[in-house]
C-alpha cells in the first residue's frame, strides 16, 4: 500500500527551521531518506517551494480566479511529501513518527494513496491511463 506523508508547519516552526544550519538540515533529513531508502520503502520525496511563489486557481466562478499565493490560511503550510510503500496504515505512521522534522508547529498528515487497480478495469479512461503508466515505467 502507498501512503503520502504530508509534512506541515506552522509560519512559527518553519521560521525557526530556516535558523538551522542548511548542510546541518540536510545530513538529519538525508539520514532519514536513507533509513527509509534502505528500508525499501521510500517512493518518493519533495520538498516545496515557498508558498509565497505559488498561486491558486479558484474554480468557484467562471472563468476561474487565479491569486498569487501565500494563499488561505498560513498558520499551517504543506512543506513537503513523502510517498512510502509499506504494508499497513501502522508501519506509514510508524515512519511519519521517525521524522526529523520536529516540535512545535510541525505536523504530518497521512493518506492512502489509492492505486490504479481500484478503479473499474473496464473503463476506456483507465484503460488509457493505464496503458500510459506502463509505458512510461510506472507499472
Amino acid at each position: 500500500m502507498k501512503f503520502m506523508l504530508i509534512m506541515r508547519a506552522t509560519d512559527e516552526a518553519f521560521s525557526k527551521m530556516m535558523g538551522i544550519d542548511f548542510n546541518e538540515m540536510l545530513e538529519t533529513v538525508g539520514k532519514y531518506n536513507d533509513e527509509m531508502i534502505r528500508a525499501g520503502v521510500l517512493v518518493a520525496a519533495e520538498g516545496l517551494d515557498d508558498a509565497a511563489e505559488g498561486v491558486v486557481v479558484d474554480h468557484s466562478s467562471e472563468p476561474p480566479v487565479v491569486t498569487d499565493g501565500p494563499y488561505g490560511e498560513t498558520k499551517e503550510l504543506f512543506g513537503g511529501f513523502y510517498i512510502l510503500n509499506v504494508a499497513s496504515k501502522e508501519e506509514a505512521v510508524e515512519w511519519a513518527k521517525r521524522s526529523p522534522m520536529t516540535g512545535p508547529g510541525f505536523r504530518t498528515e497521512i493518506r492512502r494513496v489509492a492505486t490504479i487497480d481500484e478503479f473499474p478495469q473496464d473503463n476506456e479512461w483507465v484503460q488509457k491511463e493505464r496503458a500510459w503508466r506502463e509505458a512510461t515505467g510506472q507499472l
